[in-house]
C-alpha cells in the first residue's frame, strides 16, 4: 500500500465500519477531480499471477508481475513519475480490460497509450521497437539494436529489454538469441515460455 493507503488501514474502528475500498474509491475520485492524481494503480488477474497495472494521464506507465514488492514499485514511481499515487480500478479499466482480453485470446494487439517516463536514451529506442513486434512473430536482440540506431549494441538491447517497465503490453518475449535461444526475460523463463506459447511461436 501507499503511505496514504497505510494512513487510512490504520484509522481506528469505532462507530460505523470503515469500508476502506469505498473510502479509497472516494478519495481516488476527489483526488482526480482535483487534479491531484497522478499515478492510478489496481490489480489485474491473469494466468501468470496477479498483476499490478499502473497509469498516468499520459497512459500506461507500469505492469508489474506479484513477485515484484509493492513497496519497490511504489518508491520507484513516486521518484520518477510523481508521489500522487492511489489505488484507482477506474481509471485503470481500459488497460485492465485489454490484458485480460489478450490473455483470453480476443486480442492480439494492445491499443493502450503508453507513458515512457520510466525508459530513458537508448532503452527507448530498443522499446519502441519491441513494440511494433507483431502478436505470433519474434525478433532478436541484434534486430531490436538496429532499429534503435545501434547495429553492434545486442548485449545493451537486452539489457533495456531485462529493465523493461511494462512486460506483456511492450513483448519483450518477443526476442531472442539470434539462434533462436530465449535469452532472459524479467518475469522469469517460465512467463516467457508460456506468453511465447500463448501466441504460437514456441511449440507446447
Amino acid at each position: 500500500m501507499t503511505d496514504l493507503e497505510q494512513r487510512l488501514a490504520a484509522l481506528p474502528d469505532g462507530g460505523p465500519q470503515l469500508d476502506l475500498d469505498r473510502l479509497q474509491a472516494e478519495l481516488a475520485r476527489r483526488a482526480a477531480r482535483a487534479g491531484i492524481l497522478d499515478v492510478a494503480y489496481a490489480r489485474a488477474d491473469s494466468p501468470l499471477g496477479t498483476l499490478t497495472v499502473f497509469v498516468t494521464r499520459r497512459g500506461v506507465v507500469r505492469v508489474a508481475y506479484e513477485n515484484e514488492p509493492d513497496d519497490l514499485l511504489f518508491e520507484e514511481l513516486a521518484a520518477v513519475v510523481s508521489p500522487r499515487l492511489l489505488r484507482d480500478p477506474g481509471r485503470t479499466d481500459a488497460a485492465r480490460r485489454e490484458v485480460e482480453d489478450y490473455f483470453e485470446g480476443r486480442r492480439r494487439t494492445f491499443d493502450l497509450p503508453i507513458d515512457w517516463s520510466l525508459v530513458h536514451g537508448f532503452a527507448v529506442g530498443v522499446l519502441q521497437a519491441t513494440a511494433r513486434v507483431p502478436f505470433g512473430e519474434v525478433s532478436s536482440y541484434g534486430d531490436v539494436a538496429a532499429e534503435a540506431g545501434s547495429p553492434r549494441a545486442a548485449r545493451a538491447a537486452g539489457n533495456a529489454l531485462a529493465s523493461n517497465p511494462i512486460p506483456i503490453v511492450v513483448p519483450c518475449h518477443r526476442i531472442l538469441h539470434a539462434d533462436g535461444g530465449l535469452g532472459g526475460y524479467s518475469g522469469g523463463l517460465d512467463r516467457k515460455r508460456f506468453l511465447l506459447r500463448l501466441e504460437g511461436t514456441l511449440p507446447a
